[in-house]
């Protein structure tokens, strides 16, 4: 008997948990092998998947308290840094903007300067993290590593998603010129290697 069957009314196996898991797991390896990627379809494509994951996330079912076990992290400050050097590198002079959105803006009275590839990276790390926990295949672990993005959704970075797609729009949608051209994106030179860390 397979875990799913044995387990069929879980929320981990609800169909909008799986989708949204999917989408997690598209996104995290469209930014780990975006190295060289030209900055229009680097954003185009950003702008298309950051929705979908605020949406699958906003429709999934309501999951079982914590069980207590121990989750682990997969992303090192190492390899969070290599993610946000490619976007910035792709996204290159329109990386920074002014942001009213920030904790940090209740005791200014001027905008915060923020990066795309910093809100990018944020969203990256909790939903790699989401992930490695989710491939252990134990229903507890599965359902805390939910439960705990869903969490710093709430409360991180869903906000950091919604600042780097308002970021994102204007860029797309304005008069700044952006590079089309996309290089070998089998050229893994800056790739992030989770397997050699």
């Amino acid at each position: 008997m397979s875990v799913s069957e044995e387990y069929p009314q879980h929320p981990v196996y609800d169909k909008n948990t799986i989708e949204f898991v999917t989408v997690a797991a598209e996104y995290c390896s469209f930014v780990e092998q975006c190295a060289g990627m030209g900055e229009r379809t680097f954003l185009d494509k950003i702008s298309k998947l950051l929705p979908l994951l605020y949406l699958k996330m906003s429709l999934l079912p309501e999951l079982d308290t914590y069980s207590l076990s121990e989750l682990n992290t997969y992303v090192s400050e190492r390899q969070y840094e290599a993610v946000r050097q490619q976007i910035q590198k792709i996204v290159g002079a329109h990386d920074e903007y002014l942001d009213v959105f920030m904790e940090d803006m209740r005791y200014s009275e001027t905008p915060i300067v923020a990066r795309v590839s910093e809100n990018l990276a944020d969203v990256y790390q909790q939903l790699r993290d989401m992930i490695g926990n989710f491939q252990s295949a134990d229903l507890a672990i599965m359902n805390d590593s939910l439960i705990s993005c869903q969490e710093e959704f709430q409360g991180y970075w869903g906000q950091s998603a919604l600042n780097a797609l308002k970021a994102i729009h204007n860029i797309l949608y304005s008069d700044v010129e952006m590079s089309e051209s996309e290089d070998d994106l089998n050229d893994d030179e800056g790739m992030v290697d989770f397997f050699n860390d």
